[in-house]
């Protein structure tokens, strides 16, 4: 099989990339009850409503939904999660077709509300990302961006299917080994359980959560792949839509070729105008000149590290591939990356030393790197993709398209193209070529799409807006650099903090100023 480390991860801050360079550092998951304590509540906790949904999802059984209560009690795991958190289980059908049969346990964690009862809207579910991004994991991570809401929402997450606790997808040399040892792997050890991971069961999911976490209409906020989650939700549920937020949104209007096509785009053109502003404002340069210096450089330190890979620290070496996945890691964090990756791409060049550059990537919030044991994998995130694509073209219309991604960008390229391959042998058919988002009669949708976005791409948001449907698709648009507007924006954030404490959109063809003015 060849290589299909290149695709591209939808998620705030993470890259595959960022996975290659360093092994997904997981430990073996047993039954989700191992880490949940189940304690009594404290004394001396105030009291508050409990809020009761009467809607539950239609064809379920009742043991599943008026008969099924979720317990939440103090986290175990992850470490940052010992304190103020509280984490549950619930059970979900395996298959939704068969609502009768098989059940897996879904793993939630929650922050509670701080603000007055009388003012709790109710819960505000998050999704960081990926696919393979664990929401156990990530809301501890990621809590201070969200905190302003706590006044509001209880603000909940959860590990999707195939990730961390929920029947976490293992395509190791054994059953417990959390590495990535190809598709016969994945087949081996979880093959029960990959027909039904991909985002529409997910979104199934989301509704029952919804239920019971006593809310008549879901309120969500996803991030870049989180995006397409909400996205499939609305479409299936337009009328259990509430208060949603798509933001960083995936276009999707495009395959999964297409898409690589359009990423490798906006990644090459983030890097050209990085290397315009570093000609311009930095001193000694690594990247010379300006864009065309710029890819003359990195195409000679790519021959360079193809022959003898860099000594990265910690016994780790920084390749080619590596090289650009970690470059595209800096631009995702807009122009706040644009000097420390400046200062790490001239100790590569000058010293050979991918030290800088490599811990850079690791502090731009790698999932894998957060070595927590409910955390990312590569293995989640190749299998949700590709259950979600039926994309299975033979080689010569991969190889066509593998050719047109190197085409189009000289620095990112070669690593991009491989992605094409990434599904061409799955053992199971995917879902559809492009999801399903029209979600006529639901509720307004805010849609966030930065203008300079290198992962992914400001038409996507554009498009996910119109597909959306007519009055339901409110498009926002942020001038910003980088992979993500909230909360680093303040126009951005006072527009969504306004919707999800009022249900009020920003007016048609919004703009926020920012570092791309």
């Amino acid at each position: 099989m060849r290589d299909a480390h290149a695709i591209r991860s939808r998620r705030t801050g993470f890259s595959v990339g960022a996975l290659i360079i360093a092994g997904v550092v997981l430990v073996a998951i047993g039954a989700v009850g191992a880490w949940l304590q189940h304690d009594a509540p404290g004394r001396g906790a105030q009291p508050r409503t409990e809020f009761t949904a009467s809607n539950p999802p239609a064809g379920l059984p009742t043991a599943l939904t008026t008969g099924q209560h979720l317990h939440w009690s103090r986290c175990t795991s992850p470490p940052t999660a010992r304190r103020s958190y509280d984490c549950a289980v619930m059970k979900a059908p395996l298959d939704y077709r068969k609502p009768d049969g098989r059940t897996i346990d879904v793993a939630l964690i929650r922050r509670k509300a701080t603000g007055p009862n009388a003012r709790r809207i109710g819960s505000l579910v998050l999704n960081f990302g990926g696919p393979g991004v664990s929401g156990v994991s990530g809301l501890p991570e990621y809590l201070d961006q969200y905190e302003p809401l706590l006044d509001r929402y209880d603000l909940v997450s959860f590990d999707p299917r195939g990730v961390g606790a929920t029947i976490p997808v293992r395509c190791g040399k054994t059953a417990d080994d959390t590495g990535y040892d190809g598709v016969d792997a994945c087949a081996e050890h979880s093959g029960a359980h990959l027909p039904y991971i991909g985002t529409s069961h997910t979104a199934r999911d989301l509704d029952l959560m919804r239920y019971l976490l006593g809310d008549e209409r879901l309120h969500y906020f996803g991030v870049s792949y989180g995006t397409a989650l909400g996205a499939v939700y609305a479409h299936l549920y337009p009328s259990h839509v509430g208060r949603l937020v798509l933001e960083a949104s995936v276009d999707p209007t495009e395959d999964l070729n297409e898409e690589q096509l359009s990423q490798v785009k906006a990644v090459q053109a983030a890097f050209d105008r990085f290397a315009a502003h570093c000609a311009a404002r930095i001193r000694h340069c690594p990247t010379g000149e300006g864009p065309e210096e710029a890819a003359r450089r990195m195409a000679r330190l790519s021959d360079r590290l193809e022959k003898v890979p860099a000594p990265a620290g910690g016994g780790r070496n920084l390749d080619v591939d590596d090289l650009a996945y970690t470059v595209s890691d800096y631009l995702d964090l807009g122009t706040d990356g644009w000097s420390p990756l400046a200062k790490a791409l001239t100790a590569l060049i000058d010293h050979n030393d991918a030290g800088p550059l490599s811990e850079g990537a690791d502090d731009t919030g790698s999932a894998d790197r957060a070595a927590t044991p409910h955390d990312s994998s590569r293995a989640a995130q190749i299998a949700i993709t590709c259950a979600d694509s039926s994309l299975r073209p033979g080689f010569e219309r991969l190889d066509r398209d593998a050719a047109r991604i190197k085409a189009a960008s000289p620095v990112f390229g070669e690593a991009w193209s491989t992605g094409v391959y990434l599904c061409y042998d799955w053992p199971f058919d995917g879902e559809s070529a492009t999801p399903q988002v029209s979600a006529d009669g639901a509720a307004p949708v805010l849609v966030v799409g930065g203008t300079g976005d290198p992962n992914t791409p400001f038409p996507g948001a554009r498009h996910m807006a119109r597909a959306l449907g007519d009055g339901v698709g409110v498009l926002l648009t942020a001038e910003e650099e980088g992979h993500g507007t909230y909360p680093q924006n303040r126009c951005v954030t006072e527009a969504v903090d306004t919707y999800l404490r009022t249900g009020r959109t920003p007016a048609v063809g919004t703009v926020c100023r920012g570092s791309m003015t």
